[in-house]
């Protein structure tokens, strides 16, 4: 399928998907509806273990909504709620989605990195909710992933002062996994999809879920959940693989049954 913001390409056991609206690959009504789409179709796929997001270009990953189309249309509440389900998810995707993040990632770029399983950051970029700058707050989750991700007290600090965040800062801060050199963020997130591609599937799914359900459940329900989950794992293939490989020192080969 050919998509007018995306492009998107398969490679061993993972996919690419890469916002392609140069120069700063803002989002759009269209963008957040490929990306949707996009989403829906390596569901299902079960050789795509692993999916990347990155953004077209070396400078900028995401530079937030298209100030010219984003917020002018009829129904600028529908692109808001759609845009919020996409992100949600992106969260709750079964397969791990890494933020290949290879430029700045301002306002709706942070969202959607925030969104992620994992953020690689590039060592000369920055990330931040910046707009409280234009008079106006987040609209895709960013007041309530960034006080979830590093805590209320600088979270607000950085909402209220429209601050961009030096990468240094953010790994600091626990708001990404890792930085990566100048041209090499794309090349580290493929070797992390790589190393995810070989983990059991299923597993995988579960612990995505228990851990989006359960860390704002109390510790009751909380438990209840990774336990229901732990139990559904135990009686799969991949669990008697991992196993026996375990007994046998080689390495399990989980095919996600």
């Amino acid at each position: 399928m050919t998509y007018e913001t995306l492009l998107v390409a398969r490679e061993e056991s993972f996919a690419v998907v890469t916002l392609h609206r140069p120069p700063a690959n803002a989002i759009n009504d269209t963008l957040m509806r490929e990306l949707d789409a996009v989403l829906g179709a390596f569901e299902s796929d079960a050789a795509v273990r692993a999916l990347i997001l990155t953004g077209s270009g070396e400078r900028i990953f995401c530079a937030g909504a298209d100030l010219g189309s984003a917020f002018s249309g009829a129904d600028v509440e529908g692109f808001i709620r759609f845009g919020n389900r996409v992100l949600r998810r992106i969260e709750r995707y079964p397969k791990p989605v890494i933020a290949a993040i290879n430029g700045h990632a301002l306002g709706g770029g942070c969202e959607i990195a925030m969104a992620c399983h994992f953020r690689l950051l590039k060592e000369t970029a920055r990330m931040g909710q910046t707009e409280s700058n234009l008079g106006i707050i987040p609209g895709f989750g960013g007041t309530q992933r960034l006080p979830r991700l590093i805590g209320r007290t600088r979270a607000l600090e950085f909402l209220l002062l429209g601050t961009q965040i030096p990468a240094q800062e953010c790994l600091a801060l626990g708001l990404v996994n890792r930085l990566t050199p100048e041209g090499r963020t794309l090349e580290e997130a493929k070797a992390l999809a790589r190393q995810l591609a070989r983990r059991p599937p299923i597993a995988t799914r579960l612990i995505i879920a228990a851990v989006d359900e359960g860390l704002d459940a109390p510790i009751e329900r909380a438990v209840d959940i990774e336990t229901r989950a732990f139990l559904e794992t135990l009686r799969t293939e991949d669990a008697a693989e991992g196993i026996q490989a375990f007994f046998a020192k080689r390495e399990p080969e989980f095919k996600g049954r």
